[in-house]
């Protein structure tokens, strides 16, 4: 690789983990081509982009962005991928849902809104978290609750009184 082509890759590096709040490091090593295409269409499905970096190009376009990966760095080392996502679980379930038939992918650490997990022991923790469309629709079901109890008793209160009025004006 030429250092225009290295550079190339670091700038298009650089711009993805801008363009990105959701960053999972993985270790594929070990997969066989069949496994690897399988983990792949996983990803596809779950709407994840996986793809296989050098280590020093990625450390290099981590320097270069505004963001602060903390230890991540730290942990690049041997083989790594790299899966990038909109939602901040998905990378997650599709490495869980995947170990259920191989020991890989290792998680090594992973980038979720400013946070840093570091280690494969996070994984369940990553699993559970919640995305975002689902946060905002729990905090407006729990804002329309209250509003549904007052209407809610506001009808049963009016069904209660023209009951009562229907059955005096009939004595």
């Amino acid at each position: 690789m030429t250092r225009e082509q290295k550079s190339q890759v670091i700038d298009d590096l650089t711009s993805q983990l801008a363009d990105s709040s959701t960053i999972y490091l993985a270790d594929i090593s070990g997969l066989d081509a069949l496994n690897t295409t399988k983990l792949r269409r996983a990803c596809f499905k779950a709407n994840v982009k996986l793809a296989v970096v050098k280590n020093t190009l990625l450390t290099k376009a981590m320097e270069k962005s505004d963001k602060d990966f903390g230890e991540l760095p730290e942990v690049l080392k041997g083989n790594t991928s790299i899966m990038i996502s909109e939602v901040s679980n998905a990378p997650a379930k599709v490495i869980k849902e995947f170990r259920k038939k191989s020991d890989k992918p290792v998680l090594k650490g992973a980038y979720i809104e400013e946070s840093i997990y570091v280690g494969d022991n996070q994984l369940d923790a990553l699993v559970n978290i919640k995305s975002k469309e689902e946060l905002i629709g729990e905090v407006i079901g729990l804002l329309q609750s209250p509003a549904k109890n007052v209407i809610g008793a506001l009808q049963s209160g009016g069904q209660k009184l023209s009951g009562i009025l229907k059955t005096l004006s009939e004595k």
